[in-house]
């Protein structure tokens, strides 16, 4: 009998270890299909299997008790090529995947003969054209289903309504149509069906979701959105109209014989109701003259609520250096859409005289006074700098709340870092990306001197927030909102709350806050990556970004940490790598070690544009040794950490 047990020891170790290397060949041939894959440079039979274990020794790997690969966490990549499901069948312990923020095209994959999945993440990528409904078919086991920001179109597929186990889906950010149909899982705890074209009633099942589920969709209506508009039917109009008219000449006909009886002087016809109908009947008109084109389904109804509304006001200017216009104007005003957003949706209105402006709702600022909010936004209009998007009016409801300010051309810095990437159509390079953060740390570092008083005086600085105009200097948006947001609005969707201070200790921020998103935003802007902490709401989320590109320093693949699309960086690299420095000095999670912004921003000061006539592709570094050593900055200028 101890002879039978020994020799089964040996057999279980046998299995275990002839799992990981059948593992690390499938894995290995499954990378063949990539491009770009520098970042698999580790996987490698012959110095270790993919997994020891539960513990994994392959990037992106995920191990389970019997050293089974359990999943694939290949994130934030820059992958190409395709996704061989034909390799992926071979893992039989496969539960997870996810390929986020990579760039991946074409149509989706066959994931549905991965039968066994538990999780598929297929976020930020450039996945194209309809899914088939059959693309979930069989994925009994599937919970978490994430599609959001593609270009994915057409219907959602009734496989994916159908799943018996799902618990999470987002399809945010695509370009799926028709109705959002009826999903009866009743443990459904997550979905996110926000910036698409999906039209019609939001199903019963899926009303009690929050109402940014469901934003940036022009077509969707009911709870937890505006109600729907009833659709009469015309015959019964009609026959409401004749009867209209039938009571009309009845009450004419009534009018006329008691003046007849009574005399004239007694029942002349009082001006009050003639005034009144005559109010009434100008309402329609006025709408035929709105041509206010709104992002979602209430903004209709919105603005007719602001014609209507006794305890709003006007429309109060902030600015003595601006053309005045009233409410009317705005409302009747030709508008675009131009994005829908965790604070609310905003709008281009041309006013008549020629003036373009911006527009933006704001529903989550319901628990600050008229007072209050009168005095801080006449502040915000007192402030004066070239990198602050300035502040022209605001409209005050209990309610909803409106800023209007200028109207800036050239879009956001996230849309030409991420959106507008097509091929043959170049990227920012690196003189523009330097002008651009040296703006951006401009603007911040005016916030902090003109709010002393603020803890946050931006609050909400990412990509999105830094518009750029047609000579490509940062101009700051979003600013110093924190202090008439509704505090639980604010903790789950402002950067600054996504802190490490914040998420991690005591729930508490600083002045060095701000510094930390000024870091994040260096890092985006060199690496072309989108922040994932961005994407995660709430507590708890981590600089995964920072992380990333501390990892890679460390490895002394920096080459591998810029850009691929930056060009004009011949004979910039050395201040490239001085603002990658900066950039993680400025995400270091330890306060007392961050540096301040006073500092952040003398040193991207010191920073020059060397001559860049000529163009460099990053890609040519295999190694970034010889970058420390040619270009005179030594690794020792990387010996900060990013801990957590």
């Amino acid at each position: 009998m101890p002879d039978l047990k020994w020799v089964l020891v040996i057999f279980a170790i046998c299995s275990v270890q002839l799992v990981s290397a059948d593992d690390g060949d499938v894995l290995l041939k499954f990378r063949t299909s990539l491009s770009n894959d520098a970042v698999l440079s580790g996987w490698n039979t012959s110095r270790s299997p993919p997994c020891t274990g539960n513990r994994a020794n392959w990037f992106g790997v995920m191990c389970d008790d019997s050293g089974a690969v359990a999943g694939l966490q290949l994130e934030d990549s820059s992958l190409r090529g395709l996704i061989d499901v034909d390799a992926l069948l071979q893992l039989p312990k496969l539960r997870s995947i996810s390929f986020a923020n990579n760039s991946f095209d074409g149509p989706m994959p066959q994931v549905n003969r991965l039968t066994a999945l538990k999780s598929l993440f297929l976020t930020d990528n450039r996945f194209s054209g309809e899914i088939p409904d059959g693309g979930f078919s069989g994925m009994k086991y599937l919970k978490k289903v994430y599609l959001g920001r593609n270009q994915f179109t057409g219907p959602l597929p009734d496989s994916l309504v159908k799943l018996p186990k799902l618990l999470e889906v987002s399809v945010a950010g695509n370009r799926f149509s028709g109705k959002i149909p009826n999903f009866k899982q009743r443990d459904l705890q997550v979905v996110d069906f926000s910036d698409n074209e999906f039209v019609g009633k939001i199903p019963k099942s899926l009303s009690k979701m929050g109402a940014n589920s469901f934003a940036g969709n022009v077509g969707l209506c009911g709870k937890p959105l505006q109600p729907c508009k009833s659709t009469r039917n015309p015959l019964l109009i009609i026959a409401i109209v004749i009867a209209a008219v039938v009571l009309l000449a009845g009450v004419v006909a009534v009018f006329f014989i008691l003046r007849a009886r009574r005399g004239t002087k007694s029942l002349k016809p009082q001006r009050l109701p003639s005034q009144n109908n005559k109010r009434h009947a100008s309402a329609p008109a006025a709408h035929r003259n709105n041509k206010v084109q709104s992002a979602d389904h209430g903004a209709d109804q919105a603005a007719h609520s602001y014609k209507k509304d006794d305890n709003g006001g006007s429309l109060v200017f902030v600015r003595d250096d601006r053309e005045r216009f009233d409410l009317q104007d705005l409302l009747r005003a030709s508008a675009e859409v131009l994005g829908s957003g965790s604070f609310g949706s905003s709008y281009k209105a041309n006013i008549a005289s020629g003036q373009a402006v911006v527009v933006k709702r704001f529903r989550q600022m319901s628990s600050v006074g008229r007072e209050e909010f009168h005095e801080h936004m006449s502040k915000l209009g007192r402030l004066s700098h070239p990198n602050l998007l300035p502040l022209v009016a605001f409209y005050y409801r209990r309610e909803e709340k409106l800023l209007i300010s200028d109207f800036v051309e050239n879009g956001s810095l996230a849309s030409h870092l991420h959106s507008n990437h097509s091929p043959g159509k170049p990227g920012l390079d690196w003189p523009t990306r330097l002008k651009v953060i040296k703006g951006v740390a401009r603007g911040l570092a005016y916030l902090y001197k003109e709010l002393p008083n603020l803890t946050l005086p931006h609050g909400h600085l990412k990509s999105s927030n830094v518009i750029l105009d047609r000579n490509f200097e940062a101009v700051l948006s979003d600013y110093a909102l924190a202090p008439v947001m509704n505090k639980d609005h604010a903790h789950q969707f402002m950067v600054a709350y996504k802190s490490p201070e914040f998420s991690q200790w005591d729930n508490t921020s600083s002045r060095k806050t701000d510094v930390w998103s000024m870091g994040i935003l260096i890092l985006e802007l060199l690496t072309g990556k989108f922040p994932a902490n961005y994407l995660k709401q709430g507590k708890g989320a981590n600089a995964d970004l920072a992380t990333w590109v501390n990892s890679v320093v460390r490895e002394e693949w920096t080459g591998e940490v810029f850009d691929k699309d930056m060009k004009g960086t011949r004979n910039g690299e050395g201040e490239m790598l001085k603002l990658l420095k900066i950039g993680m000095e400025c995400c270091e999670w330890n306060l007392e070690k961050r540096w301040g912004l006073k500092e952040a921003v003398e040193k991207i000061e010191e920073l020059k544009v060397r001559d860049s006539n000529a163009e460099e592709d990053f890609s040519s570094y295999a190694s970034e040794g010889d970058m420390y050593s040619s270009r005179g900055v030594s690794e020792d200028d990387f010996s900060f950490s990013v801990t957590h």
